[in-house]
């Protein structure tokens, strides 16, 4: 089993929205059962709350669900727990490794490097802007599975 946690810094927004796209694209490929994807927060800000209505609005007009999903922190244990530890900007990267005390095994990523690019992932609690942060995960998320796929499948 492949083990992704998408992070950013509220755990509202960008990350879920990761969360739900990879599990919908591994869903429509039928691989689900080889796959663990969750989201977690670099900071404490939004713990306990909700995901934003702009991600799930965003969401769910392609069909997508958040049902359930609460802003969650990153913990130093997630470092050995998952394969993937996948952030959306720079400053969640300084952060992620900050509370892992480093990346040893080389498994902290920010999810446009999957698609050949350096850029960060727009915050959309700033921007207002959904639709580009969306289409920018879409990217991020198609890359990384392809490369899933040509490595393990």
């Amino acid at each position: 089993m492949i083990k992704i946690l998408f992070v950013c810094h509220g755990n509202i927004c960008r990350s879920p929205m990761a969360e739900f796209v990879l599990k919908d694209m591994v869903n429509k490929k039928g691989l689900t059962d080889n796959f663990h994807i969750a989201s977690a927060a670099t900071s404490t800000e939004e713990i306990g709350n909700p995901v934003h209505y702009g991600t799930r609005n965003k969401l769910a007009s392609y069909g997508i669900s958040t049902a359930g999903k609460i802003a969650i922190r990153m913990k130093k244990q997630d470092y050995k727990a998952y394969d993937y530890l996948i952030g959306m900007d720079d400053w969640n990267i300084q952060n992620m490794q900050k509370i892992t005390g480093g990346d040893p095994d080389r498994k902290i990523y920010k999810l446009l490097e999957f698609a050949g690019s350096s850029r960060d992932i727009a915050d959309p609690w700033y921007t207002g802007n959904f639709d580009i942060t969306y289409e920018d995960i879409v990217e991020g998320c198609e890359a990384f599975l392809k490369m899933i796929e040509k490595t393990c499948y």
